[in-house]
């Protein structure tokens, strides 16, 4: 069988969500035998971009907008078929309802990314209706796989798993938090409300309305991240009176970020894998995080972080009052966090996944 050309289809390559991790994927995809081109329906910040072309992925991207489908296909069909691929990729919903039409029109098979458990009523109606030109639909998550089927109809047989993080062994171990520090916490992500950093300042105010806040430990939040919230943010931050969350912007260097923190939030709605609170589990802090996704399944409570109940200040608020009731405990929390990553996301299982998938596919296309 001749060597495969994956056209890996992504929505843009702006910094953040699932554009980041393509470099690590097509490493072990390249090592497996195949050649990887990627081909981003949109540019957005850009941010991406110099990891990809540093991993020599070629990137073509089109210069168009979010919504003119009609013209992002017909520019997805011109390019696949001028790479001579033979087989496409797709992450994200766009890219993913792109790539299924492009697939039979040019008689190629389509495998699919599904990063999210929760997608927009319109979107999921168009996937399920499709889902059957996918050659095989790869979850980056347990709770995702669980989605894909539930809600996509996709059945056990054209369905995998491959966790869409692997641990960095590197990754600097964050300083402990020393009594008569402030206690610096932290979160990595668009400002956007799914990512529910107006639940985390309402939260924060309950704890001040209502004296849970420890006087002894002063405290400050960076919500590190860019995005159309912005204004929205800083507008309840400073009506509910929390003074100490700042939001810093698009942080260049989040390994950095997250190694001058104590404690990493992560109060999202919805989330599939989340990446971001995977990285401070492994940068050994304690995360605070919303019962969804992946994140319920990483997350000991009271062993390496705490759950609360998403969309919902009380709650947070509440494991907002143990973490700060508790600030000699983070760092061993933390400790647990890190040996859990190690353990679990290990470089070799990614790999060795992502190999198993790419044999089958090929068991598939032969």
């Amino acid at each position: 069988m001749k060597p495969m050309r994956i056209a890996y289809v992504i929505n843009s390559v702006e910094g953040g969500g699932a554009a980041l991790p393509v470099p690590s994927i097509a490493r072990v995809l390249e090592e497996a035998g195949a050649e990887v081109r990627v081909f981003a329906l949109t540019r957005r910040d850009g941010r991406a971009l110099p990891a990809m072309e540093e991993a020599g992925l070629d990137p073509s991207v089109r210069d168009g907008g979010l919504r003119d489908h009609a013209a992002a296909l017909r520019w997805l069909v011109r390019e696949v078929r001028a790479w001579k691929a033979t087989h496409i990729w797709t992450s994200l919903s766009r890219a993913t309802l792109l790539g299924l039409a492009a697939g039979p029109m040019l008689g190629l098979p389509v495998i699919s990314w599904q990063h999210a458990a929760f997608l927009k009523p319109w979107n999921q109606r168009l996937l399920r209706l499709m889902q059957g030109r996918a050659t095989l639909w790869v979850a980056d998550s347990g709770t995702v796989a669980q989605f894909a089927s539930a809600r996509l109809g996709v059945p056990q047989r054209r369905l995998a798993t491959w966790p869409i993080y692997a641990v960095d062994p590197r990754m600097p171990i964050a300083r402990p938090w020393q009594p008569g520090e402030t206690l610096r916490m932290g979160s990595l992500g668009r400002l956007h409300p799914v990512k529910g950093y107006d639940v985390l300042i309402d939260a924060l105010s309950r704890l001040q309305r209502n004296g849970f806040t420890a006087p002894a430990v002063p405290w400050r939040v960076d919500i590190a991240g860019e995005g159309d919230e912005r204004d929205r943010l800083e507008a309840l931050a400073r009506q509910a009176g929390v003074s100490q969350v700042v939001f810093p912007g698009y942080v260049e260097d989040p390994r950095r970020f997250l190694g001058t923190r104590h404690l990493y939030l992560q109060p999202s709605r919805s989330e599939g894998f989340c990446i971001a609170a995977h990285e401070a589990l492994t940068a050994a802090l304690p995360v605070i995080a919303s019962r969804v996704g992946e994140l319920q399944h990483s997350i000991r409570p009271f062993e390496s972080g705490w759950l609360c109940s998403p969309d919902s200040p009380a709650t947070l608020a509440e494991c907002l009052h143990h973490a700060l009731s508790n600030p000699h405990r983070l760092a061993e929390m933390g400790r647990v966090a890190r040996g859990d990553m190690l353990e679990k996301f290990s470089q070799q299982r990614f790999a060795q996944t992502g190999t198993a998938i790419l044999e089958r596919i090929a068991r598939a296309s032969a």
